[in-house]
């Protein structure tokens, strides 16, 4: 986007220099001026109270698209530790950088996170871009927007991928809509059309019901975000190389609107993360009420395993929105799930089909979930489950 300062109304207030990242903006005989760090990241617009900083044009469609080059990769971290769904799409990034004979970068934004980037080069990187201030710490949508959408103006990257976390779907459309970028949401497929260099967007529509596939042929970055777990984690080498560039940034907390004030886990104390476990147990409808997930919890306490449910026992309140699995809920890929009276609706298929072996429970020997189980078992859940929990913690104890 190109960005102007009309000094009519300019008060020389300097409000637009507490958000301003790269510090591009200056107070000059008592008014506002772009000067040559500006990357046009948009951040000093909304921080002008008195209208003064304004948009005046997004890069036309028509933008020049061959200085566009390279794969970026936005990562996604907490408490030290880069999430999965990052590291999928470095594996995903890799190839797909590979494909198009441009280098994959990252982007990491946050404090004392050095390692994290050194991390990113372990799983596929060529470079990593490395932001890092205390008002990073944690994640907040507008310092997060304005440093990555500075460095996309600087740096030209043709695709930037972004895990389809809350994060992630809360940054990638505000990076997209300042830049007038294309942004494809929920993909589970990327492939690349070679002829006319596109990034190929696949991701369900309509409920599930047919995939749409979605190119973006004039805008520049393709941007999209990708669902965790759809997508194979690379392997870590460890003896990999590559460049970190530190991003100098400027950041006063007073240019934030938003202060993080506690952070309190969805899950609770002692459960299996959905999105980390190896093993899942679900339950559905068949339960019959919300008293009856106690015999989920407790085949899945004696296998180690996460507790995931389906939509339908969330709109029915019986277990918290954190354990859902499904298109509107989480994306797992776990080497076992079993599913107890859930009949297999598409939505929740999409989140658990990957799974390597899949176990289903269910009266009904038409439920749809029999199509996609490796393994099923006709009977009543109230006596299967029960049977199978004894027998398990049974056979743990004496091993």
């Amino acid at each position: 986007m190109l960005i102007r300062i009309i000094p009519e109304k300019c008060t020389g207030c300097k409000l637009c220099l507490r958000p301003c990242p790269y510090r591009g903006v200056e107070i000059i005989d008592g008014l506002a001026v772009l000067n040559e760090r500006c990357t046009y990241c948009g951040a000093c617009v909304s921080a002008c109270k008195v209208g003064a900083i304004e948009v005046v044009a997004q890069q036309p469609v028509s933008a020049d698209l061959e200085k566009y080059r390279g794969v970026w990769v936005v990562a996604e971290h907490d408490d030290g530790v880069l999430k999965g769904g990052s590291i999928e799409l470095l594996g995903e990034g890799r190839r797909l950088a590979d494909e198009l004979q441009v280098p994959l970068e990252g982007v990491v934004l946050g404090e004392g996170v050095q390692a994290l980037a050194q991390e990113m080069i372990h799983f596929g990187a060529d470079k990593v871009h490395l932001a890092e201030h205390p008002v990073l710490a944690r994640y907040r949508t507008g310092p997060y927007a304005d440093i990555i959408c500075g460095l996309i103006n600087q740096k030209s990257p043709e695709i930037v991928l972004v895990s389809a976390t809350p994060q992630g779907r809360d940054l990638a459309p505000r990076v997209a809509a300042r830049l007038g970028a294309g942004l494809t949401a929920d993909c589970t497929v990327l492939e690349i059309d070679q002829e006319q260099r596109l990034l190929v967007q696949t991701r369900p529509a309509f409920g599930g019901d047919l995939m749409a596939t979605i190119l973006c042929p004039n805008a520049r970055p393709q941007m999209a975000t990708v669902r965790p777990n759809v997508m194979k984690k690379p392997q870590r080498d460890p003896s990999r190389q590559g460049e970190i560039e530190a991003v100098p940034v400027s950041l006063d907390h007073r240019g934030v609107a938003t202060k993080i004030v506690e952070v309190i886990r969805q899950e609770e104390q002692g459960e299996v993360s959905l999105l980390d476990a190896k093993i899942v147990v679900s339950g559905g409808r068949g339960l019959g009420k919300a008293e009856n997930f106690s015999l989920i919890r407790e085949l899945a306490q004696v296998l180690g395993a996460a507790v995931g449910a389906s939509r339908s026992t969330v709109d029915a309140g019986w277990i918290p929105a954190y354990h859902q699995v499904g298109q509107t809920g989480k994306t797992v890929q776990p080497k076992l799930y079993i599913a107890c009276g859930i009949s297999g609706a598409v939505q929740h298929l999409a989140g658990m089909s990957a799974s390597e072996t899949i176990v289903a429970i269910n009266k009904d020997p038409h439920a749809p979930i029999f199509d996609v189980a490796t393994y099923g078992v006709v009977g009543d859940l109230f006596q299967i489950v029960p049977a199978l929990t004894a027998k398990l913690r049974e056979m743990l104890s004496s091993a």
